[in-house]
């Protein structure tokens, strides 16, 4: 387990405005290749635009992504 896994927490957890990096995808093979293939890689960092329900937005530069709240608690991020 590396250093930032030790501090992480899920996607889930993070507030509008935290700006994170993706440090594990615990997904299942499938959704781990679809969050991929939408550029959520290992070390993409990202900023909680905003949060409704479990749900989130979330940006990637100039890109918005809209996320479930059941696949954000399977991302695993680090705060930074």
């Amino acid at each position: 387990m590396t250093t930032a896994q030790k501090h992480s927490t899920t996607l889930a957890m993070a507030s509008e405005g935290d700006r994170v990096r993706i440090v594990a995808l615990r997904a299942g093979r499938q959704s781990d290749r679809r969050l991929t293939d939408l550029g959520l890689n290992i070390g993409t960092r990202l900023r909680v635009v905003q949060r409704h329900g479990g749900g989130l937005i979330v940006a990637r530069g100039n890109t918005r992504l809209a996320l479930g709240g059941g696949m954000a608690m399977k991302i695993v991020v680090a705060h930074g």
